[in-house]
């Protein structure tokens, strides 16, 4: 390791290993609040097979940090991680781009800022090269689903856990010039959000063509070591058209909510299209991560009649995210049993998304605070969708899977209530716990300016 710029008698000191989301909300969190912080990060000196950019916090996959609606989960749980200062709410609203009823951004834009933050902190001192060992001082490891080999294998020699892992997968981008608009609408299903979304509709020919195609397209096989064991909540299309042949009409490509200016009609299908930065210049195909060549992607995908010229500014491709059994190995407050000196942060933990990765950081940081600085700080109360995720990670199940944020992990209602209902009952009851309980940390929330 490098020299590092603080003295070495410091004791209020943290070593935090990767630099993505949870990496850079818990270096955040801790610096500013008074412990020095080593932030080690493997980027530019090498990187992962899905990453490509050498600033901090990169966005792999969608740009995407889904609902905002506090109805839903996972926007529940942005306002309560806004409430609480997170840097990954201050940077995502700086650099938000329409869409609809989610909070997106411009990938770039959100990367570079939590970059300058990090660069700018004097409390932080970077240090841009690769981790092969778990650190002997206190630490968060956040090294993320696309963790080295080599810090993989340490972390499997020094938890004795199986090296489990799934795989995820990315959609591909489009040049906006390239799309055909007079096979496009712009709106958003029921009207929310009004032109934040292009839709490309297809006809009942036109859709099962397509599904013939991805069905018979080539595939990239996985290599003879990897077993692939992909998240249900990322499921790559060609995987889900093997399903059935109206498997993707029901899902991504559902039509429902949505009117085709020029037919007056629902499409029978459509493909949803959303915008990868404010000017509109390049689009995301919203649910299509795939496995198919990029070959087998270019010549099916343009069959869609909007596509039938598309220029790809990013193919889809398939990558593995490795994650630990965190309800084994982590006690209440993410900290390693066998190692009480380091905790884990973020998808590592077998979280799944952008928020709940940089929520795990903010925890992890939390708890940090309170023994390096005896600032007091509890758990969440479990009716908070805080609460309630992080007991989704130190809950013993058989198996643990990777999971998003859901309202199944709150304590369900004592009546039974329509869907509606139950949503706003969720969020209300999270709203009053919250409430009451984040007055009695001794935390306030932190400003980010740019």
């Amino acid at each position: 390791m490098t020299d590092s710029k603080f003295p070495g008698n410091i004791q209020e000191s943290v070593t935090v290993v990767g630099g993505g989301l949870a990496g850079c909300e818990a270096a955040l969190q801790l610096a500013r609040r008074g412990v020095y912080v080593r932030l080690i990060e493997r980027k530019p000196r090498s990187f992962s097979p899905a990453h490509k950019n050498p600033d901090l916090a990169e966005l792999v996959c969608s740009n995407s940090f889904r609902a905002r609606d506090p109805l839903n989960a996972v926007g529940c749980l942005k306002e309560e991680m806004s409430k609480m200062g997170s840097a990954f709410m201050a940077a995502a609203i700086r650099t938000e781009v329409p869409a609809g009823g989610a909070l997106a951004v411009h990938r770039e834009e959100f990367s570079a800022l939590l970059t300058r933050w990090i660069e700018q902190e004097e409390g932080i001192e970077l240090i841009r090269e690769e981790a092969t060992k778990l650190p002997a001082e206190p630490a968060i490891v956040a090294s993320g689903p696309l963790t080295s080999d080599v810090l993989a294998e340490e972390i499997g020699r020094s938890t004795g856990a199986d090296g489990l892992h799934f795989y995820d997968a990315i959609a591909p981008v489009i040049d906006a010039d390239s799309i055909d608009m007079n096979h496009a609408f712009f709106a958003s299903r029921y009207d929310k959000g009004g032109d934040d979304y292009l839709n490309l509709p297809l006809n009942e020919d036109e859709y099962h063509a397509f599904i013939k195609a991805v069905v018979a397209s080539r595939k990239v096989p996985p290599r003879p070591f990897e077993k692939p064991k992909y998240f249900e909540g990322c499921m790559p299309i060609d995987v889900l058209a093997e399903r059935g042949p109206k498997t993707l009409a029901f899902g991504m490509m559902k039509p429902v909510g949505l009117i085709d200016p020029k037919t007056g009609r629902r499409p029978f299908a459509v493909v949803q299209l959303r915008a990868e930065n404010a000017q509109r210049s390049a689009y995301n195909m919203v649910g299509f991560q795939t496995r198919m060549s990029y070959d087998a992607q270019k010549q099916v995908f343009r069959m869609i009649p909007a596509l039938a010229n598309a220029r790809f500014l990013r193919l889809g491709s398939v990558h593995r995210n490795s994650f630990i059994d965190a309800p084994r190995l982590l006690d209440d407050t993410l900290r390693l049993r066998s190692m009480p000196n380091l905790r884990f942060a973020g998808q590592i933990t077998g979280v799944e998304g952008y928020v709940e990765s940089a929520f795990c950081g903010l925890m992890a940081a939390f708890y940090t605070l309170e023994e390096q600085l005896q600032i007091p700080f509890s758990t969440p109360p479990e009716e908070t969708l805080s609460g309630g995720l992080l007991r989704h990670l130190t809950t013993p199940r058989d198996p643990f899977q990777p999971s998003n944020v859901t309202h199944a992990m709150l304590p369900p209602p004592e009546k039974r209530l329509r869907k509606t209902d139950r949503k706003r009952f969720y969020r209300d009851r999270a709203r009053e716990a919250f409430e009451r309980w984040w007055p009695t940390t001794g935390l306030r929330p932190l400003a980010f300016e740019d």
